[in-house]
């Protein structure tokens, strides 16, 4: 069995928003002169199951906290009770909401059943945070345009874009030159939430910026080809079946990263998509400007895309596959807001 200190002793407790990057595990090699530390194989089985990035990213950094939750004790020396212990510990220390302790939960269950192949069975002594049924918050037509109005350049291509599209934030910010499609008003997104791909809509009136913005990439695309770089980060291992693609216009992102980074080992500089940070942050600032007093996020412009659509009488079946929801009843939460907001006369009004 491995030591506490083989195994521990470079980690360190982080925040909740702490990324990956900073768990120096993503894209690192195993050593083959001893055996894995046990964070490594969590890491090797996700990308062996095929996890998204933000699924590995969450599941270490949940086992790194019930690590120090017991005093840096190695999981295979504990069990049920100690599991129990620190998800009680969410709910009644920490007021965790249900998905987070759910998440958590998902993340040891793993740990002990495809790591330590020590399933942990019924845990009869574990509080559920109670799940809570909330109406997200919905920007009226109004407010979105005014939104949209004070924002300027890249920033607000992308903004309408979610809300155009309903797309997610990282879903707008992963998307490529070659998933736009202007003939048929179309984009693709690939590989989105639950590793599912989807096609929907592309606002007509963005395609002439779109055009415009996109000259403005493949400037900067061929301006990265003479100083030797040019790369893009592709999924799994398509840049060595595709070598060349990798380095094709086709390939390269939508909103492109002010800067290059090495990739594959060092050997190539790529240029990543923008940081998710930085359109919401712009959002932030343009909620202020337009003086709304709602707690919305850029997410927001998602919601109220559905909503919208609902509004106008599409039909919840075609708004839950521009959305990608795998169940009918995810986008059903939209029926809700609908009904909160009809024109309904109070009786006040009418003394």
């Amino acid at each position: 069995m491995e030591t506490h200190q083989s195994c521990f002793s470079d980690c360190k407790l982080l925040p909740f928003s702490s990324p990956l990057s900073e768990l120096s595990l993503w894209g690192q090699p195993l050593s083959v002169s001893q055996p894995p530390r046990l964070l490594e194989r969590v890491s090797t089985i996700c990308r062996r199951r095929h996890f998204s990035f933000r699924t590995e990213e969450a599941y270490i950094h949940w086992i790194k906290r019930f690590i120090f939750f017991h005093q840096k004790r190695h999981p295979d020396s504990m069990g049920i009770p100690e599991v129990e212990s620190f998800l009680n510990h969410l709910a009644f220390h920490r007021s965790c909401s249900a998905s987070t302790q759910t998440q958590a939960l998902n993340a040891l269950v793993f740990l002990y059943q495809e790591v330590l192949d020590k399933p942990l069975g019924q845990m009869k002594g574990l509080s559920r945070v109670q799940q809570r049924h909330r109406v997200p918050v919905v920007l009226n037509v109004s407010e979105v345009k005014a939104c949209l109005e004070v924002m300027s350049g890249t920033c607000q291509l992308i903004a309408q874009l979610i809300y155009g599209a309903g797309l997610r934030v990282n879903e707008c910010m992963g998307l490529r030159v070659k998933d736009l499609d202007f003939v048929t008003g179309s984009l693709s997104v690939r590989d989105g939430k639950g590793g599912k791909d989807r096609t929907t809509l592309l606002p007509r009136q963005l395609i002439a910026p779109l055009k415009k913005h996109l000259l403005k990439v493949a400037q900067l695309h061929q301006s990265d080809l003479n100083r030797g770089a040019g790369f893009a980060a592709m999924p799994g291992a398509l840049y060595k079946k595709y070598p060349t693609a990798s380095r094709s216009l086709a390939w390269q992102y939508v909103f492109p990263s002010s800067v290059l980074r090495l990739w594959s080992d060092g050997k190539m500089k790529v240029r990543w998509h923008m940081s998710d940070s930085t359109i919401q942050k712009a959002f932030k600032v343009a909620l202020k400007q337009a003086n709304i007093h709602k707690h919305a996020s850029v997410h927001t412009l998602r919601h109220s895309f559905a909503t919208h659509l609902l509004s106008s009488g599409t039909d919840i079946r075609t708004i839950q596959l521009l959305l990608g929801h795998r169940s009918l009843q995810t986008t059903m939460i939209y029926t809700h807001v609908i009904e909160a907001t009809k024109l309904v006369t109070s009786p006040f009004d009418k003394l």
